[in-house]
Parts: C-alpha cells; structure tokens; sequence
C-alpha cells in the first residue's frame, strides 16, 4: 500500500511539472474552441473517463468567414472508463485537423488518466502522447511580379511542398465534483519543434517551432429549484506566457434536452450557443460575432459538434447524474 501511495504521488508530481513548466517556442497548433466545456479532453488528458460510457465527440469550427485562407479545423474525440489494479482509469483519443493559409496540421494522441476519490468528488491526473504533422505548401506560394522585397531564388521560401512529424506530449489534473469542476493542464509540453523537409531534397530543412500553451477550465451545474431548468456556467483562461486569453460563458438547460446560452471572449468576439440531448445523442453549435477589427473583413465563426454517449457497466452505481462530460 505505501508503494502504491507512492506510485500515485510521483504520477501527481509529474503531471504537475509538466503543467508548471515554461520555455520558449513561436507557434501556437491548438484550436480555438468556443465550445470548450463540450471538450474538456482535448484541452486537459484528465478529463477523460469521468463517466461510465465511451464518450465520442467529433466536430467543426470554421474561423472568420468571409476571409479566404482562414482556419478550419476539424475534432475527434473519444473516452472511456476501466478498471485496473483496483482503480479507476480514463484512456482516449484526441485527432485534430486544421487548414491554415498555406499551413496543414495535424495532431494525434493517446491519452491516459489515473482518478482517485476524495473530498467529496474525483482527482483526475491524465497524460496523453502523440504527435504532431505539419506541411507547409510551397507549391502555392504565389509571389507577386515586381515585388522587391522578394525573390522566387530566396532559400528561405520552399518552392515545393515540404513536410515534418515530431513527438508531443500534454498533461493536466481536473477535479470532479457532482456540482463542480475544475482543471490546469499544458498542451505541448516539450515545446517541439518540427523539422520540414522536402522529399527530393533531403538536406534543406525548414523548422516549425510549437508554442507551449497552458489552460485553467472551471464550470458547475447548479439546478434551479423546483424547475426543470439548469444553470451551467463555465470559464477558460489560456496563455503561453506572452499572449493571456479569458472567456466567460452562461448556458442553461431545460429538462436535460434544450439548451442555451451566451459567452464572451475577451477582445475577440460575443458568442450564441445552441444545443440539444436526446436519448444518448447530442449535438450543439456556436456562433461567434468578432467585437475587434476581424469584423470588418469576416460574418463571424461557426462551431458544431456532435456526439454519442455508450453505456459501460464499471460495476458500481455512476455517481456522476450526468450522461455528458460537457455538464459535469
């Protein structure tokens, strides 16, 4: 048993290292979500397993439309619970595909989670390991005739496609509590750096460099007595040490079908959410209405996902009321 308290505390402080850590790196891969409370585990490894069903989300967000060349992203997500040694686990998977001007990304990882009850509800410490793909599509690149400031004999400009794979790694702790949640976690935690390369030309190499991102998410279902309505707040604060980001967001949900709400991002945009659950589907969508300068070129950002929820008997009474991560 003191071997295994030890276990436990070493996996805790590692986790916790991996979140804590600061470096230097230049570009940021993760997704911009406003349905963030819908996705926890794409954010924070320790969200998955929360609940008793294999738990698969996937969806879209196209970014500022109406500019061309504007990122579109596509998530894949999926979780489930087992038991192992006498405790509970989380594993899942976490696909991420994003078109950025002449940039194409993709990430992939597995993710695992080791939960432990106490103080009323669950700790969570999750880690999750991939790996990253980029390409850089030289091959479009149109350089204007008569430009001076560049030339189509630059070395520093790819003239055909080039391309790279590295490792990744994320980490994250959450806490669940059957009115409460809350998670700190850090995506990209070696902050790699990529190394493009064409396939005819082995020996000219371009570089990629992954900033490393760190995420606070906290949000509560509170019911509204003698109602059917429910109250979901939820909040996320992101930063990589230079650039800080916080959004606010207000939902509610009526007889656990219907739901709706508002949210803010701080100097970025207002957004509309809508949403539906039915038997174990769900579906949900956002709408993003950008309060900066972007609105003068784009109508705003769409956002929808859908999901299914599959029962799993873990051989003890589910706790956690609630068929969805998103409302924990």
């Amino acid at each position: 048993m003191h071997n295994n308290k030890r276990t436990y505390l070493y996996l805790l402080a590692l986790v916790m290292l991996m979140v804590m850590g600061a470096g230097e790196a230049r570009a940021q891969l993760d997704a911009q979500l406003t349905q963030y409370w819908n996705v926890p585990s794409y954010y924070n490894p320790a969200a998955t397993g929360n609940i008793d069903y294999i738990h698969i989300n996937a969806g879209s967000r196209l970014q500022w439309v109406g500019i061309k060349h504007a990122p579109m992203s596509f998530i894949a997500l999926a979780d489930m619970p087992f038991k192992l040694i006498g405790r509970r686990w989380g594993t899942g998977v976490s696909i991420q595909q994003e078109n950025e001007g002449l940039f194409r990304s993709l990430q992939a990882g597995a993710q695992l989670s080791w939960k432990k009850k106490m103080l009323g509800g669950t700790l969570s410490v999750g880690v999750q390991a991939g790996i990253i793909n980029e390409t850089f599509k030289g091959s479009e690149i149109i350089l204007p005739e008569g430009d001076e400031a560049h030339s189509s004999a630059d070395d520093a400009i790819p003239h055909s496609d080039v391309t790279g794979t590295t490792f990744d790694l994320s980490g994250g702790v959450m806490f669940t509590h059957k009115k409460f949640w809350v998670g700190l976690s850090t995506t990209h935690v070696l902050a790699p750096t990529v190394s493009l390369k064409m396939e005819n030309d082995e020996e000219k190499r371009y570089e990629f460099n992954v900033q490393r991102q760190y995420y606070f998410m906290a949000g509560s279902n509170i019911p509204v007595k003698n109602t059917l309505f429910e109250l979901q707040p939820s909040l996320m604060v992101k930063t990589d040490l230079d650039f800080f980001q916080a959004e606010a967001t207000a939902r509610v949900r009526y007889n656990k079908f219907l739901s709706g709400g508002v949210a803010y991002r701080h100097n970025d945009a207002v957004s509309l959410l809508l949403g539906a659950d039915y038997k174990n589907f769900f579906i949900s969508y956002s709408y993003d209405y950008p309060i900066n300068d972007i609105r003068k070129a784009s109508s705003g950002s769409h956002e929808l996902f859908v999901g299914y929820n599959l029962k799993l008997n873990m051989g003890e009474r589910n706790k956690n009321k609630h068929k969805s991560i998103r409302i924990m």
